[in-house]
């Protein structure tokens, strides 16, 4: 019997359904702090509490489905699998893209392209059916590299709304107002994104008069650090990578929450500020509209055309961020109540499993 057809009525009995399943195997195990790595210990976490084993072996004997992580370069481990009878379900976020439009290095050229090149091909070859996003993330796979024949769903991703809260010591300042950002990486040419921060920050201190702070979460050099304090007078504290349990902490002494990324298809950091009370503000790019809604910060027109590296539109930004600053505590609560409404852990985990189970959903 195909598994992903093995519940047509999931919804009227998943405890025995899920009881009957003996292992999920996620792949590759990534261990990053932020992302792909994120998601693997949290979606690990959420199928542990219900039960389900979780393995990182393509070879387990054991194993009902697969789900990879955007891509692997262990394709014959794939192929092993598929001719085994066991459903490949392949999680996708978005393509690689800033390589094409700014150098960013030989290096990470070719890793970008090789790395299109893989996720393309397991999704059009191997996988069974796909698991996107965002929104944002599907139309753009099917408009780059065609619209696939097979099941789809979008999928938010989720957080731990327990761990990621408001509750616990803000230490948010009184003297003055932090912006935050958080990527994993600010390298390879994503280091536009903290220009950008600084330019709002600037922007709210001199034409709005509040006192500002920038604090910057990713990995990037000390030489880029240090270049890019020297050309703003606005205090940047710079903490690269944290511990994965301090991050909730972060959020919360934020006033606002600046996403960088230019057309992320789901960012993490958005959800777990937005899970921790902090509101967000940002460009209308990629899935973040999607993400937060007017209650929860504030999504402006970028100005020009992302895609093409355009600059931002900087005034309007920093506009409706002085609108949030003015009213922390309605956009506060919206940003939590948002985030307990669409994106918590417990749903995510949920429509995963009723995916893999064969719930139409799509």
């Amino acid at each position: 019997m195909n598994k992903m057809r093995l519940a047509q009525g999931y919804h009227k009995n998943l405890a025995g359904i899920i009881g009957a399943m003996t292992r999920i195997c996620i792949y590759p195990h990534v261990t990053s702090m932020g992302g792909v790595g994120s998601f693997r210990m949290k979606f690990s976490e959420g199928l542990r509490a219900r039960g389900i084993e979780v393995t990182y072996d393509l070879d387990d004997p054991h194993m009902d489905f697969i789900l990879i992580l955007a891509g692997t370069k262990n394709l014959a481990g794939l192929w092993r699998a598929k001719r085994r009878g066991i459903p490949i379900i392949q999680r996708l976020d978005g393509i690689n893209w800033i390589q094409r439009k700014r150098w960013t290095g030989f290096r990470h050229f070719v890793r970008a392209e090789y790395g299109n090149i893989i996720l393309a091909f397991i999704r059009h070859y191997i996988a069974d059916s796909i698991i996107y996003q965002s929104a944002f993330s599907r139309n753009w796979w099917n408009s780059w590299y065609a619209n696939l024949k097979k099941p789809s769903i979008t999928i938010h991703n989720g957080v731990d709304l327990t761990a990621y809260s408001p509750k616990g010591m803000p230490y948010r300042q009184e003297d003055r107002y932090r912006l935050l950002l958080v990527e994993g990486s600010l390298e390879g040419g994503y280091d536009m994104g903290v220009i950008n921060a600084i330019h709002l920050v600037e922007k709210l201190a001199d034409e709005y008069d509040f006192p500002m702070e920038l604090t910057v979460v990713g990995k990037i050099s000390i030489k880029q650090q240090d270049a890019l304090q020297k050309k703003t007078r606005v205090p940047i504290t710079w903490l690269e990578r944290v511990p994965r349990e301090q991050i909730p902490e972060i959020d919360r002494s934020a006033h606002l929450f600046f996403s960088a990324d230019l057309n992320a298809a789901c960012p993490n950091a958005v959800i777990e500020a937005l899970a921790c009370g902090t509101p967000v503000v940002s460009f209308d790019t990629g899935a973040l509209r999607e993400l937060v809604p007017p209650t929860a910060g504030k999504i402006v027109p970028y100005g020009g055309s992302p895609w093409e590296l355009d600059a931002p539109d900087i005034p309007t930004l920093a506009k409706a961020a002085a609108e949030v600053l003015r009213d922390q505590e309605r956009f506060r609560a919206g940003a939590r109540a948002h985030a307990e409404d669409a994106l918590g852990l417990e749903k995510m985990v949920a429509d995963y499993l009723k995916f893999f189970f064969g719930e139409e959903l799509v």
